[in-house]
C-alpha cells in the first residue's frame, strides 16, 4: 500500500476538504483526489461521499482511519530507526522544578555531548500518545492509576522514590518540629491546589487521605508554586505537601520549613516510561545512569498506594 495515498487520505478525513488537505501536503487538488481514488480502487471500497460542506467518511472510511493512522506511524518508526542518531533524546520532565527535571540535569553532567530537548506534557495519556508516535522518546511518570495499566507496547522502570515533606510558615503549629508522623498530619489542613482529578498525583493523594485520614484541600485557583508558597507562609492553618527533591526558593522573610514526614513516610514513585521498539541510542545510555544512580525501592518505613508497580 503506498504511504503517499495513505497519507493523503488521512489528511482529507483530518480536514474534510480535499483543497484543504492538498495545500497541507503541497500537492494539487488534483492530485489529492487521484490519490484518494487510487486507494479505493486498492481497497475496493469509497471512502469519502462529497458533500455541500466537502468530504465527509463513509462507514468504511471510518473504519479504515484509525488503520491509516497506525501505517503512519509505523513508517515514522521505521524512518526514525536509521535517523534517530542524528536528532536529540526528546525527554518529558512534566514540571521544571520537579525530581525528574533534577535527574535529567544529573544526566547531563554526566553526558554532556548527548544533545537533549526537555518537554513539558501535563498528563498521562499526552504523554503516552507522544511516546508511541514517536513525538517523545521517554517520559517520567508515576507508571499508572487504578484501572489504567500501561499499553502493551510501552515499558518502565523505577528510577527514584521520593518521600514527601510537609512544608508550613512560621507560624503553624508543627513549624518547630524537627519531624512529623503521618498519623500527625490528622485535622491538620493541607492544601494543594495543583491536584488534577484524574492524573496520576491525584490518584496518589486520594489513596493516601483514605489509608490515613488526612485533609488534603484543592480548592481555589492554582496561581503557581510562588503564590503557593505566599498564601502558606501567611497563613498559621494550611501547610502543604512537597517532593524532597522539588527546588524551590522564596524570600527570606517568608520563614518557610520543609518536616520529614514519617512513620511511615510517603514516597512518591517516578519511573521512566518508553517505547520498547524506540532505536535511540541515547535511550539506553539514559536508562544505564538511571540504573546505576537510582535509590533503592519499597525501603522500609515508606509508603505507596498499592497500585503502583514495585520495582
Amino acid at each position: 500500500m503506498d504511504l503517499d495515498t495513505v497519507r493523503t487520505f488521512v489528511a482529507a478525513a483530518d480536514t474534510g476538504q480535499f483543497q484543504e488537505a492538498a495545500a497541507e501536503l503541497a500537492v494539487t487538488q488534483q492530485a489529492v483526489s487521484k490519490r484518494i481514488a487510487a486507494l479505493e480502487r486498492s481497497l475496493g471500497v469509497r471512502l469519502f461521499t462529497r458533500t455541500p460542506r466537502g468530504a465527509e467518511l463513509t462507514i468504511d472510511g471510518q473504519a479504515f482511519l484509525p488503520h491509516a493512522r497506525e501505517l503512519l506511524r509505523v513508517a515514522e518508526r521505521a524512518a526514525a530507526s536509521v535517523r534517530t542518531a542524528r536528532r536529540p533524546l526528546r525527554v518529558d520532565i512534566i514540571a521544571s522544578r520537579g525530581a525528574a527535571s533534577g535527574l535529567m540535569r544529573a544526566f547531563h553532567r554526566a553526558h554532556p555531548d548527548t544533545d537533549l530537548d526537555v518537554l513539558m506534557l501535563f498528563d498521562i495519556e499526552t504523554a503516552l500518545a507522544a511516546i508511541r508516535s514517536g513525538e517523545i522518546d521517554a517520559s517520567f511518570r508515576a507508571v499508572a492509576a487504578p484501572g489504567r495499566p500501561l499499553p502493551e507496547d510501552i515499558e518502565s522502570v523505577r528510577v527514584l522514590d521520593e518521600p514527601l515533606q510537609l512544608l508550613t510558615g512560621p507560624a503553624h503549629a508543627l513549624a518547630g518540629a524537627r519531624s512529623v508522623p503521618l498519623a500527625g498530619l490528622a485535622g491538620h489542613r493541607i492544601w494543594m491546589p495543583g491536584i488534577v482529578p484524574g492524573t496520576e498525583w491525584a490518584a496518589y493523594y486520594e489513596d493516601l487521605v483514605a489509608r490515613f485520614g488526612l485533609t488534603i484541600e484543592a480548592t481555589g485557583p492554582n496561581f503557581g508554586s510562588d503564590a503557593l508558597l505566599d498564601t502558606v507562609a501567611d497563613t498559621p492553618a494550611l501547610a502543604t505537601f512537597m517532593g524532597e527533591h522539588t527546588r524551590l526558593v522564596w524570600p527570606a522573610g517568608h520563614g518557610l520549613r520543609r518536616i520529614p514526614v514519617t512513620d511511615p513516610t510517603p514516597v512518591y514513585p517516578h519511573s521512566l516510561l518508553w517505547h520498547r521498539d524506540n532505536p535511540h541510542p541515547a535511550l539506553a545510555t539514559l536508562r544505564t545512569h538511571l540504573a546505576t544512580t537510582a535509590a533503592g525501592h519499597e525501603a522500609a518505613g515508606t509508603w505507596t498506594p498499592d497500585w503502583v508497580i514495585p520495582y
